[in-house]
């Protein structure tokens, strides 16, 4: 299926590794350029690479840490008008929300609701005008079912939910949509990562945990970045043009309910 969005240009955050990966590289296949964002240039670079000697595209990298100032200005120097732009940055600590500090709310708000807002500020107008953008957050599924420890992530990114479900009805009228995607538990290093950590304060071994965490599934299995990633792509299509404000869970029918 062409999607029809050859020759468009992308903004992807934190696109070195995992579900930013997945998104960018499912982009590319598409035939859209693009401009990957994140911390370690080392990886980016790697990645960029990659993905030019398979899909053809042009991939411009910058290393910044897109939830700062600084970071987003230098994103936008390098991709001032996209026509896509994915929204992603690594979730808050997990922990008891007793042990939270001030410091700790306004750094996860900081990065999970107002960089993709400002991103989303910066550059929907410019979308408008071309009568063409497709914006996609990608949040977590913490937002339809909340995690009791990441309550910093579910705060955050809820808040980015309320903001995204006024604004997406407002820009569809000229082409412009705006979505979210939830995922689920996805094979990536941010759950290798947690899993170890679940598994030194439990006292068991990283395989008990990532095996009793896989049984949660009724797929089965982790999911693959790269299916998020098309996921995505889909949504960035001239054919989702009817779609938007919505909440999109991917997580191997891990979510109990009906709506």
């Amino acid at each position: 299926m062409d999607l029809g969005i050859k020759g468009r240009n992308a903004l992807v955050c934190a696109a070195s590794k995992g579900l930013g990966k997945g998104c960018a590289t499912a982009l590319a296949r598409e035939g859209v350029n693009l401009t990957i964002i994140a911390r370690g240039r080392d990886a980016l670079e790697s990645t960029a690479e990659e993905i030019r000697r398979a899909t053809g595209v042009k991939v411009a990298i910058v290393a910044t840490d897109i939830a700062t100032e600084e970071g987003r200005k230098a994103a936008l120097a390098a991709c001032p008008n996209p026509d896509i732009l994915v929204n992603n940055a690594g979730g808050p600590p997990a922990g008891d929300f007793r042990q939270f500090t001030r410091e700790d709310w306004i750094k996860a708000v900081d990065a999970n609701m107002i960089t993709p807002i400002e991103l989303i500020k910066a550059t929907v107008d410019s979308m408008i005008a071309r009568k063409f953008g497709r914006i996609v957050n990608i949040t977590s599924s913490a937002v339809k079912a909340p995690i009791d420890i990441l309550a910093l992530s579910n705060g955050a990114r809820s808040g980015l939910t309320g903001f995204v479900a006024g604004v997406a009805r407002k820009t569809v009228a000229h082409n412009v949509t705006i979505n979210n995607l939830l995922p689920g538990q996805f094979d990536t290093e941010t759950l290798a990562r947690r899993t170890r950590a679940a598994a030194e304060m439990q006292g068991k071994s990283f395989e008990e945990i990532n095996d009793a965490r896989r049984k949660t599934i009724p797929a089965g299995r982790f999911g693959n970045p790269d299916e998020f990633g098309a996921a995505c792509a889909f949504l960035c299509s001239a054919q989702a043009g009817y779609v938007t404000g919505l909440n999109f869970l991917i997580d191997g029918g891990a979510y109990p309910g009906t709506f």
